[in-house]
């Protein structure tokens, strides 16, 4: 140390002297800050955040996704002090996403990491939250519609294209049960045999597996009914509805429905398996027969107003038993002769 330095050191302990400070006292403060600060990096914060979703019953698919946005940007500030993370640096490990044409998954990702900072700050590890400092920098993902055919006589050209699927019989029930019951394709490739009261006539979905992780029941037409005794007699020893095809263990997998369909010569940019949920919501709507929140009901979107929604939760039940029994009537209609309902607008 040079005397200049040395000088300089001793001015800077005298005024901590003459504030009350203890030099010996601040700097061992200030080695143990820094420490602190070296090891709660953004990783460690991260491991932490998503322990506490694990412990707090999150779903096993959003703790995966977590975990997944957490490795993706472990390279470039993964190893940094959380506190210590600035906007650019963030930014630029986001648009490295953005840069290859994954504009949701880089919208995402600075949600993930925002999340992650708000943590730090509530657990006194952080101040600022340099994520919220990044709205509106990134690209607005563009809205994609899942291909489907809305046209009733050309929807009925599929139905009567399913009837003649020959591949394995699990895989032809579950083409011919999507469209009457119209839920997401995971919610039914998922269906599990002790959801289903088919004296009742109902199937309730638990929330773990429900998008909005909100229980949901579904009335079954009498002819989903039929369907289901069909597929029980097949005797698949297991606990799933439509099992993979080497396991019993395992549901079918996410593809096998689209793959079904562009076998039967449907494209992806013509019909998928989300596609029928796409139908039943605009065929259901042009009839005018139907109120539109039982309608939602239906299809289990949430209802932003969450006042309303709960008000809402055990609603147009009986209308929508009504429903789903004629949409199956009038999908039959189209099947056998692609006859064309003509909307009355008026509700039932």
């Amino acid at each position: 140390m040079s005397l200049k330095e040395a000088r300089a050191k001793r001015d800077e302990a005298r005024r901590l002297l003459a504030n009350g400070i203890d030099p010996a006292a601040a700097k061992r403060q200030a080695i143990i800050e820094a420490t602190i600060g070296a090891a709660t990096t953004f990783k460690l914060v991260a491991d932490e955040y998503i322990e506490k979703m694990e412990r707090e019953g999150k779903k096993a698919a959003t703790i995966k996704k977590s975990r997944w946005f957490r490795d993706l940007l472990d390279r470039d500030i993964g190893h940094r002090p959380v506190s210590e993370i600035t906007p650019h640096e963030l930014l630029t490990a986001i648009r490295k996403v953005e840069r290859k044409g994954h504009h949701e998954t880089a919208q995402r990702l600075r949600s993930f990491a925002g999340r992650v900072f708000r943590y730090a700050i509530v657990t006194m590890r952080a101040q600022e939250n340099p994520a919220d400092l990044l709205r509106g920098a990134l690209t607005a993902p563009q809205v994609k519609h899942h291909a489907a055919i809305l046209e009733p006589e050309l929807f009925g050209e599929l139905l009567r294209a399913i009837e003649g699927y020959s591949g394995k019989p699990e895989t032809l029930i579950a083409l011919k049960i999507a469209p009457h019951v119209f839920v997401r394709p995971g919610e039914l490739r998922k269906a599990e045999w002790h959801e289903f009261d088919l004296e009742g006539a109902v199937w309730r979905i638990p929330g773990e597996k429900m998008k909005m992780a909100q229980p949901h029941a579904v009335p079954l037409s009498s002819q989903v009914v039929e369907l289901l005794g069909q597929l029980r007699a097949l005797s698949n020893a297991g606990s799933y509805l439509f099992p993979a095809f080497h396991t019993t263990r395992r549901c079918m997998s996410e593809n096998t429905l689209n793959s079904a369909l562009r076998r039967l010569g449907y494209g992806g940019d013509e019909m998928t398996s989300h596609g029928f949920r796409a139908v039943a919501s605009t065929l259901l709507n042009e009839s005018g027969l139907w109120h539109p929140d039982a309608i939602e009901r239906s299809l289990a979107h949430k209802d932003p107003d969450q006042v309303r929604a709960a008000y809402h939760r055990g609603a147009h039940w009986a209308e929508r038993v009504r429903m789903m029994q004629w949409w199956s009537d009038h999908l039959e209609q189209l099947r056998d002769g692609a006859k064309i309902f003509t909307p009355v607008f008026r509700r039932a």
